[in-house]
């Protein structure tokens, strides 16, 4: 994203902050790249999704459509919030598919695209949200990098700037929130 397109994307959340819900128009098109490269990310490594990443990218879109009023406070919260959504629906599409009706078929996910890439069924992943939601209310600033990271696919450098920190800090926080999930997940599931 250029700076010239980032600065837009500013004043376009700025007039929307003021009630102006017509700019919500105006923000789709400069966000879309940035949303669909969040949704290959997260899709990458889910074959036999079900879902679109173009209709992912829409039913997020969709979603922050549905707030009567908006109130991003920046491009970084904008992203954070379009990130949580974006894991809320892949969530809701993990419990779809391990509903007995479904069969519930094995899926393969990454926690990003530089980590060895972990084989979960939709029931772990289901599991992985529930961490994640633990990990939330234990340390915000830890799940907020995870979001950050794993979902909303930014890299380290990427992740420091949007959250005002430093690469090597993000990459501590990054480093101690994997070990922190994957002894959460290593556990038996009635522990998550």
């Amino acid at each position: 994203m250029s700076a010239s397109e980032a600065d837009q994307i500013t004043e376009i959340l700025e007039a929307i902050n003021r009630g102006n819900r017509d700019a919500l128009q105006q923000l789709f098109p400069l966000v879309y790249d940035s949303l669909r490269k969040m949704a290959r990310i997260r899709m990458a490594d889910e074959p036999a999704q079900t879902l679109q990443t173009t209709a992912l990218v829409h039913e997020v879109y969709l979603r922050l459509l549905q707030d009567k009023q908006p109130e991003w406070e920046s491009r970084r919260h904008f992203f954070a919030v379009a990130a949580e959504a974006m894991k809320r629906i892949l969530v809701e599409s993990a419990r779809r598919r391990s509903s007995l009706k479904r069969g519930g078929n094995r899926r393969k996910f990454a926690l990003t695209e530089d980590l060895v890439a972990v084989y979960f069924d939709a029931e772990l992943y289901l599991m992985f949200d529930q961490a994640l939601e633990l990990l939330a209310a234990q340390d915000p600033q830890m799940s907020e990098v995870v979001k950050l990271h794993c979902f909303a696919g930014l890299t380290v450098d990427e992740t420091a700037r949007a959250m005002g920190l430093s690469p090597r800090n993000v990459d501590r926080t990054w480093a101690a929130a994997k070990a922190w999930l994957f002894h959460k997940l290593s556990h038996s599931k009635h522990e998550v």
